[in-house]
């Protein structure tokens, strides 16, 4: 029986891998190492599926097939993977599959979309939404504004100035899929759970790059990003401000810039969110939160305020994002354009035998410059239990 800690453990380093090739060259991206990557989670994903379709081959329940995460599918789904495998089987596949003349079932994305929330804190945190056709989203950047009185132009402009129209359409993210001929042997349900878990997968890390790291140039603004000053379509990074420690006072300076929109308005906040690279929490974060009790255990993740810590391999190394996880939205679906599969012969994986891609298109923004900050913790210290005895007197040593 295979180590399900050291399956997870090789899965978190596959898409720490494919995030690092995202952000690489400045945002640019590393297509190469991401193509290593992307065949590395591909052929994992395979290698599951099929272990678990050899256990339980000779049982045809259904009931053992949702508990392994197969779904039972619809009549339209069925339909659809049916005539994708008959094509993906045929001699000439581009030819074939370009007269599948049916998108990716609605109810397939929502499935993913669920699963990726499920399975990334991040993206349920935040305003993330499955946007299928929409092209455009208006979108009220502070609550929206109301007003005693006459209906001036001061108050229209104040209500015009509080909507934001996030444009879909602008970004477009590619989902490839490569399929080995051993997959198409397995039929429709399990050809369902690989299309889905593969899309989930890469998905989240392409969406989690883009909201917390995202340049804006084809691809979401990301929370570390001001919402002015773009140059060729890419929105400068906020200037990182040097924390050494997690206590009331570093938090009440955090909390006092998170607390003011962009009018300058105090807004009250219940609570927030931290997101964090995997390895810094365990070497920074970690040790700044978890004090030792007096009966000898420890309490983990203790913060002034009410706080989630998210770990994400989206954040670069050396800093955290603190921020009002609500006023990140991020929308993506099919698009009036999208879910389609192609053939592509963009890719290239040595052990694939066939390679399709579909589009999925959507945005994401900040609803506010003050909505999110960014704190550099390299220099983040370990929590130390201060003990201060009643009545004593502190003394300097005589020389």
């Amino acid at each position: 029986m295979k180590n399900l800690d050291a399956q997870k453990a090789a899965r978190n380093a596959i898409l720490q891998r494919m995030a690092d090739s995202i952000r690489a060259n400045d945002g640019a991206g590393d297509p190469d190492a991401f193509s290593a990557a992307f065949s590395d989670l591909a052929s994992d994903i395979e290698s599951g599926l099929r272990d678990q379709f050899e256990e339980l081959q000779s049982r045809n329940d259904n009931a053992a097939l949702v508990s392994r995460g197969a779904h039972v599918l619809t009549s339209e789904e069925t339909r659809y993977y049916s005539a994708v495998i008959d094509a993906m089987r045929a001699a000439d596949p581009k030819s074939a599959i370009s007269n599948v003349n049916v998108v990716i079932p609605d109810t397939v994305i929502n499935s993913v979309f669920e699963d990726i929330q499920k399975d990334h804190p991040l993206l349920a945190a935040i305003n993330f939404q499955n946007t299928n056709a929409l092209v455009k989203l208006l979108l009220s950047t502070n609550g929206g504004v109301a007003a005693w009185g006459a209906l001036g132009d001061t108050v229209a402009s104040e209500l015009s100035a509080s909507f934001t129209e996030v444009d879909l359409t602008a970004a477009q993210l590619t989902a490839y899929i490569p399929v080995s001929k051993y997959m198409l042997e397995l039929g429709p349900t399990w050809m369902d759970q690989y299309v889905r878990t593969l899309l989930a997968e890469a998905m989240a890390t392409q969406l989690e790059v883009g909201a917390v790291d995202g340049t804006g140039k084809n691809q979401p603004i990301g929370m570390d990003r001001k919402l002015s000053g773009a140059v060729d379509g890419v929105y400068p990074l906020k200037t990182a401000t040097a924390i050494t420690d997690l206590s009331q006072t570093t938090f009440g300076t955090i909390l006092a810039d998170l607390s003011t929109d962009k009018n300058g308005k105090a807004r009250a906040i219940q609570s927030i969110i931290m997101v964090v690279n995997p390895t810094d929490y365990f070497t920074k974060v970690f040790p700044a939160t978890t004090p030792r009790t007096t009966d000898g255990g420890f309490n983990y993740n203790v913060f002034p305020f009410p706080t989630t810590c998210i770990q994400s391999a989206a954040v670069p190394s050396g800093k955290a994002v603190f921020g009002i996880g609500s006023k990140y939205f991020l929308g993506c679906g099919i698009g009036a354009q999208g879910g389609k599969l192609e053939y592509s012969d963009d890719v290239k994986f040595l052990e694939r035998q066939r390679v399709y891609l579909t589009y999925l298109y959507g945005n994401g923004r900040a609803l506010d410059e003050h909505a999110f900050y960014l704190a550099d913790i390299s220099g983040l210290t370990p929590y130390v239990q201060t003990v201060t005895v009643k009545g004593t007197v502190t003394t300097k040593a005589s020389a």
